[in-house]
C-alpha cells in the first residue's frame, strides 16, 4: 500500500493544506511532506493521530476500498474451445477459482461431451439452456432436457454428453473445479 499517496488524497479530500494538517496533528509541515512522498514512515501512533485529524482511523485507512466487480459482460468472459471433445467453455466470472463457486456456460457440439471429471469435494449444479444432455454420474446416466436442472454431490466420476443436436448448459461447481 502506498501510505503517502493515500494520506495525501485523504488530506486533499478534507480540503487541508500540509501546514493545516501538521498544525492539527502537532507535527511539522516537513514531516507531513516527507510522509506523503514516502520518504519517511510514521509510527503507528503518529499515523493514528494524523488519521484522527482527517476524520478516519487505522481500520478504515487499511481497508482495501477497491470496488469489487459485480457485473460481468461478454468481454470479461474467458473462452476455451476443445474441438477434440466437441465443446466450448465460457468462464462467466473471471478468476472465479478464488470464490466459493464457479459458473461456466458450456456449449456442446452435436454428440460433444465434457471432460470426465474425477470425484472431488463439493457440489455441482447445472441448467440446460438449449438442447438436451446425458449426465453420467458414477454408474448411472440421466437425460436432462432444455429447462431442466441437475444437482449432485461431486463425489463420483461425472461428465456430460450432448444429443444429436448439441446443447448449451449453465454449469456451476462449488468449490471451483473447472
Amino acid at each position: 500500500m502506498d501510505i503517502g499517496t493515500k494520506l495525501k488524497s485523504l488530506r486533499t479530500q478534507n480540503g487541508l493544506t500540509q501546514q493545516e494538517l501538521a498544525d492539527r496533528a502537532e507535527l511539522t509541515k516537513g514531516f507531513i511532506s516527507q510522509v506523503e512522498r514516502n520518504l519517511t514512515s510514521p509510527s503507528i501512533s503518529t499515523l493514528a493521530d494524523i488519521l484522527q485529524c482527517l476524520g478516519s482511523n487505522l481500520q478504515e485507512f487499511f481497508t482495501d476500498d477497491t470496488p469489487e466487480q459485480i457485473v460481468f459482460r461478454e468481454e470479461d468472459y474467458f473462452l476455451k474451445d476443445d474441438p477434440e471433445l466437441g465443446h466450448q467453455i465460457e468462464w462467466l466470472v473471471p478468476n472465479a477459482q478464488k470464490n466459493q463457486m464457479e459458473p461456466i456456460r458450456m456449449t456442446l457440439a452435436p454428440r460433444g461431451r465434457s471432460c470426465v471429471e474425477p470425484p472431488h469435494a463439493g457440489e455441482e449444479m447445472g441448467y440446460v439452456l438449449e438442447g438436451s444432455i446425458l449426465l453420467t454420474l458414477g454408474k448411472k446416466t440421466y437425460r436432462i432436457q432444455k429447462g431442466e436442472t441437475f444437482y449432485f454431490p461431486a463425489g463420483q466420476e461425472h461428465w456430460l454428453e450432448a444429443g444429436k443436436w448439441g446443447a448449451t448448459i449453465l454449469w456451476i461447481s462449488s468449490p471451483p473445479n473447472f
